[in-house]
């Protein structure tokens, strides 16, 4: 049967090789059977540019090469961590890079598709940041930063991030709905699939008069988290880690 797959919040780091193990295998074993693989964002704990010579980063666009080789094309869609992902790693991973927000057709139904932090409007701190860290000179300032540099700059922004979340009401962190409204009906559709918020589920209500639903991916802290899409309809799936003893 015909499936895409989504999967979004991963947060790969040299810290959680259980999760870099379990990505692995669900490239290797599910995502390459799949017509399409879609990476909703923060794929990455952290990105401080694509000449980082890290051996997990090599590992992942590799995996990534495999599936796209045999046949399941990848689209990665950026996150609040790995923003910068470039081209360069894009070109070695054998992925598409998509804006933060696109249209596409899921066996006929209009599906919007993003990472999903801009629909947390009620978090102002968090989208004055979101603007700062997305100005181009900045960018390219920092990626002329020696690594060790960048390494210090993105683990105070870590510290800072873990800090902010723990003084901050869920409801403020989680989307708006007003703006989830806001941004489908901009893009004429009906259904949204979207990471970020670490709440999968997926939420029916009505939109213009009309049935409308919002798919929310789940992190991999504990377990995988895959959506599958197919002409049949949905499903949120988990995946049980393997043990690492």
């Amino acid at each position: 049967m015909p499936c895409t797959l989504f999967i979004a919040d991963l947060h790969l780091s040299t810290g959680r090789p259980d999760i870099t193990a379990a990505f692995l295998r669900f490239m290797a074993e599910e995502a390459v059977h799949a017509e399409a693989l879609y990476v909703l964002g923060d794929l990455f704990e952290f990105w401080i540019g694509d000449d980082e010579p890290s051996p997990l980063h090599r590992q992942v666009a590799a995996a990534f090469r495999a599936c796209s080789e045999r046949g399941t094309p990848v689209y990665f869609i950026h996150g609040n961590r790995d923003f910068m992902v470039g081209r360069r790693f894009a070109a070695e991973a054998g992925m598409t890079l998509l804006p933060e927000r696109r249209v596409i057709d899921l066996y006929g139904e209009p599906t919007l598709i993003m990472h999903g932090d801009t629909l947390c409007t009620d978090d102002a701190g968090y989208q004055r940041y979101r603007r700062i860290t997305r100005w181009r000179w900045l960018q390219w300032l920092f990626l002329r930063l020696p690594l060790r540099r960048r390494i210090a700059i993105a683990e105070g922004i870590r510290g800072r991030s873990a800090q902010s979340k723990q003084d901050k009401m869920m409801q403020v962190m989680d989307v708006n709905q007003a703006e989830v409204e806001r941004q489908m009906n901009a893009a004429g559709v009906r259904r949204l699939i979207h990471g970020h918020t670490h709440r999968p589920a997926i939420h029916d209500f009505t939109l213009a008069g009309q049935p409308a639903r919002r798919i929310v991916l789940g992190d991999w802290y504990t377990q995988g988290s895959v959506l599958a899409v197919g002409p049949r309809g949905v499903e949120l799936q988990s995946r049980a880690f393997e043990d690492q003893s």
